[in-house]
């Protein structure tokens, strides 16, 4: 495990980040608060682009928690069956979207706790929810963002809650909002896992990953 990065290295690294990216976005799509937390808790073992794909023609008929109730398990799972999981994916976006009607009035609630009381919303899915939506700066680390905080330093960790109370306590709160998404989008395109993109990478001078050569 690297060693935490300084202030001043964290501001530099950030600093590129954001000059590179200013506006970093998710990539998963959604129309309104209700699908972003559909789809990111069907996210997990699953990519975006894959849930994207499932997705596309559920929100068109069931962008509302009563649309999907009255589309039904079943007709939830012939939209996303190209999901891993899928099965047990559909019964908690039913059994979720009948909470949020009989406990919330059909709106989404704004607490971490309360999302996370939601069946298949963990933690990460509720702070990607708190961060793209309210624009919280939650900070929700998934395999990317533990790669890169463990690999290069800027927030290392051994378990994902340690990474996450490291991104909190050491990244300079101006860069906090977008943290998250920089970190995934570096991991996902350039600080891959097998073939880690280091000749190309903008922070390869400030990155405590010793193997550059891959």
């Amino acid at each position: 495990m690297a060693k935490q990065l300084d202030y001043h290295t964290l501001r530099e690294i950030f600093t590129r980040f954001q000059d590179a990216d200013a506006a970093p976005v998710g990539e998963l799509d959604h129309v309104n608060v209700y699908t972003l937390v559909v789809a990111v808790a069907l996210s997990a073992q699953a990519t975006d682009a894959g849930v994207n794909r499932a997705t596309k023609e559920l929100f068109r008929i069931a962008d509302t928690p009563q649309k999907m109730l009255d589309l039904g398990e079943e007709g939830v799972i012939t939209h996303i069956k190209t999901i891993g999981l899928y099965r047990n994916k559909a019964k908690n976006v039913i059994k979720l979207s009948r909470i949020l009607v009989e406990q919330y009035g059909g709106e989404v609630p704004c607490s971490r706790a309360a999302l996370e009381s939601l069946p298949g919303v963990g933690r990460k899915t509720a702070n990607v929810v708190l961060n793209m939506w309210w624009r919280h700066p939650a900070q929700a680390v998934d395999t990317h963002i533990f790669r890169v905080g463990n690999r290069s330093g800027i927030a290392p960790g051994k378990t994902v809650d340690a990474v996450e109370r490291a991104i909190e306590d050491n990244i300079p709160v101006d860069f906090q909002l977008h943290a998250h998404h920089w970190l995934i989008l570096h991991g996902r395109y350039h600080c891959k896992a097998r073939k880690p993109m280091c000749p190309t990478c903008i922070i390869r001078d400030l990155c405590q990953y010793e193997d550059k050569t891959l």
